[in-house]
């Protein structure tokens, strides 16, 4: 890759850059309709909002929400990793996984324990992500048999897998069924 890549933690006015690489990312408004809820939904906090640059177009942005062990009386620090959008002319040059990587070192420092993200199982496992539900981690909505390893976890903190399960509550504004369809 012969870009040079500027990631740095997304600001009130990147927004309008942002929604634009979503939008482009996934040909819909739906995942641009999400971050925009996902931004105000105070359920969600606290959060890691991400923007890759390259020059000064923006290129790609990933959000970390807030989420919990719902079967825990203290549930370990959580996050959701949704979306992750590159721009349709970055994709195949790293974009993606600098962006995962900066987020995860990020909260890692922050004290968070786990990651989820239901995702596609061939691109979050060299980032680290494991099937969540063999794990003990149920999503906060049943995912269908032949879509469950898309359901995955991060460990940041050593040890903690095989220590913990339980069902994962996530903020209000991704909690809606339709999400939670691969």
């Amino acid at each position: 890759m012969d870009r040079q890549i500027e990631i740095r933690e997304a600001l009130d006015p990147d927004e309008t850059a942002i929604l634009r690489v979503i939008k482009a990312a996934f040909s819909t408004d739906e995942e641009a309709e999400l971050v925009t809820a996902l931004l105000k939904d105070v359920s969600a906090e606290p959060r890691l909002s991400l923007v890759a640059f390259h020059g000064d177009e923006a290129i790609g942005h990933i959000l970390f929400t807030a989420a919990r062990l719902e079967t825990m009386a203290a549930s370990p620090n959580c996050a959701l990793l949704a979306p992750l959008s590159v721009a349709p002319d970055a994709q195949g040059q790293g974009v993606g996984g600098q962006l995962i990587e900066a987020g995860l070192q990020s909260l890692s420092r922050a004290g968070t324990d786990l990651v989820f993200v239901l995702g596609h199982p061939g691109y979050y496992p060299r980032h680290g992500f494991a099937p969540a539900l063999r794990l003990g981690f149920d999503a906060p909505h049943a995912i269908p048999a032949e879509h469950a390893d898309a359901w995955m976890v991060c460990a940041l903190r050593p040890d903690i897998i095989g220590t913990l399960r339980g069902k994962v509550a996530c903020a209000d504004a991704i909690s809606d069924v339709k999400y939670w369809r691969e």
